[in-house]
């Protein structure tokens, strides 16, 4: 079968692999489209340190059940699924707890086992959520993205009233914007450096934009609230070097929630911490999230495909990767499709 190949840090390609072996408990998944994410980039470039080469990527991804494994059930042939990438052992202090995404043991499909980035994939029946009739396979694909936005707001333990600013209009910044306007957070600000994708933020809900390349961020939101700060702040642009400010804009018993992946050091004065009692919250992939993003994407709270920029056939998949090396401002979401019952 026909799959997308890291061999090693910049070396990939469009590859014939041998299809995989289905084991007892999983189902085979004919992928109908996969997203290519800023992750599946840092393997690219050998910044992921958990991938072991060769490796099929891809982690957000939709399809159809093929065949199921011996002892499945719940699940029959022709079903459309999309996948969660969290593979937990089940039995360590972090799944004995509930919160099995940073399972000690972990494997992430696509990172430390082959992933959707190919005709066809075997996953465990437990990760293969039946959709729902009438959701298109495409916009299944990016419940995913859509599950580390719910994921890190549930984390922060938002309340009625709270707003929220968002650093970072990329694609989780916009799946930020959507799932808190979906979960009643009213008051969303969003800043990032091109105004293009500022445009992209307000249209999907936020109600304040600030381009930090011409605006200062910090005192405009000083003045904005009064001086108070803001409750909620997520750091969906990843960069270390905003933590400081993040943490002088928080108000007192905000809570701050940081999804990058970065080995930087960060500059963290504990006395601002602690005078406001601030929370900070690390948000790693998603806890079971996949059931409350395909419902909200269901009942229409989600717009999935405003998000999706390019949709491209599996052996454009190099030239995608380009465009996306090259262009960032020209791209949301880009779809690979594979086939798999599109």
């Amino acid at each position: 079968m026909k799959a997308f190949q890291v061999r090693a840090p910049h070396e990939f390609s469009i590859e014939e692999v041998a299809v995989p072996t289905l084991a007892p408990g999983e189902v085979r998944v004919g992928v109908a489209y996969a997203g290519i994410c800023g992750s599946d980039m840092h393997i690219i470039h050998g910044q992921n340190a958990f991938v072991r080469f060769p490796r099929v990527t891809g982690h957000e991804f939709a399809g159809v059940v093929r065949e199921l494994g011996a002892g499945v059930s719940g699940l029959a042939v022709g079903d459309p699924v999309c996948v969660d990438p969290v593979i937990a052992c089940g039995s360590c202090y972090p799944c004995r707890i509930g919160r099995p995404n940073v399972c000690s043991r972990l494997q992430v499909l696509g990172v430390h086992r082959d992933g959707g980035f190919s005709e066809e994939v075997c996953v465990p029946a437990a990760n293969a959520h039946r959709l729902p009739p009438g959701l298109p396979l495409a916009q299944a694909a990016l419940v995913e993205p859509y599950s580390i936005a719910l994921n890190v707001l549930e984390r922060m333990q938002f309340l009625p009233g709270d707003s929220l600013l968002i650093y970072g209009a990329g694609v989780i910044g916009l799946t930020l914007v959507q799932m808190a306007r979906a979960l009643g957070i009213a008051d969303i600000t969003v800043t990032d450096v091109l105004d293009d994708r500022l445009a992209t933020a307000r249209t999907l809900g936020a109600t304040r934009t600030l381009n930090g390349r011409e605006t200062n961020v910090e005192a405009a939101l000083r003045e904005a609230t009064g001086g108070e700060g803001v409750p909620l702040i997520v750091d969906a642009a990843c960069h270390p070097a905003l933590l400081p400010e993040i943490v002088r804009l928080a108000s007192p018993a905000g809570r701050i929630g940081l999804l990058g992946f970065s080995a930087t050091p960060s500059e963290l004065v504990q006395l601002e911490i602690i005078k406001k009692e601030l929370t900070l919250v690390g948000s790693r992939l998603n806890n079971g999230r996949f059931p409350r993003v395909i419902e909200l994407l269901a009942a229409g709270k989600l717009d999935a495909a405003a998000l999706i920029s390019h949709q491209v056939a599996s052996q454009e998949m190099p030239g995608a990767i380009e465009l996306i090396e090259r262009h960032p401002e020209q791209t949301r979401k880009v779809l690979v499709q594979w086939g798999g019952n599109v």
